[in-house]
């Protein structure tokens, strides 16, 4: 955890039970590779991992995506995402997040959620942490708790997970296991 990590952000990440965050721009770089009948998206590595430690330190994770995407749906099954929620027009994500958080019994306090948009703004102002990445726009960087070091599809997501389990005591087991 940064050494200037606060009293207060640190109380917020001890308390997060579901990590939740947009797609494109936060998981992907914004790039979108679109030829033929195919969409292309890159994502990366280490925030794959850190998705997969959040699960295996009991927390439940999610994306919510205002376009849904069959490159998105296809790494969520990869990483074995608890939820997807690709909403398209239909709905706000702060709705899908309301939907989400009375089925699971949460509030928004128990919440993480990661943006980089104006879209993401409503689940930014609502979530017990809000995170932007690096390269966010300048309304999520202001609705946010911690703004990463890193973009959004180059490591902001694994960050922010990091954090999230060196709060609640959860890191040492991933580095004991992996250094055997």
């Amino acid at each position: 955890m940064p050494a200037k990590t606060s009293s207060a952000l640190k109380a917020k990440l001890k308390r997060i039970k579901l990590f939740l965050c947009d797609v494109d721009g936060v998981l992907t770089d914004g790039s979108i590779f679109i030829g033929g009948e195919r969409e292309f998206k890159r994502f990366n590595i280490r925030d794959g991992l850190g998705l997969v430690l959040a699960r295996r330190a009991g927390l439940k994770v999610g994306w919510v995506s205002a376009r849904p995407s069959l490159a998105t749906k296809l790494r969520a099954d990869e990483l074995k995402i608890d939820f997807l929620v690709q909403q398209g027009d239909g709905t706000s994500k702060t709705a899908a997040i309301e939907q989400l958080l009375a089925q699971e019994k949460l509030s928004w306090a128990e919440i993480c959620f990661i943006g980089d948009d104006i879209i993401d703004l409503g689940p930014l102002t609502r979530a017990g942490l809000s995170v932007c990445v690096g390269d966010g726009v300048v309304e999520a960087k202001a609705a946010a708790h911690y703004v990463t070091k890193n973009a959004g599809g180059r490591g902001a997501v694994r960050e922010t997970v990091e954090l999230i389990l060196k709060a609640q005591g959860k890191w040492k087991q991933f580095t004991e296991k992996y250094s055997e």
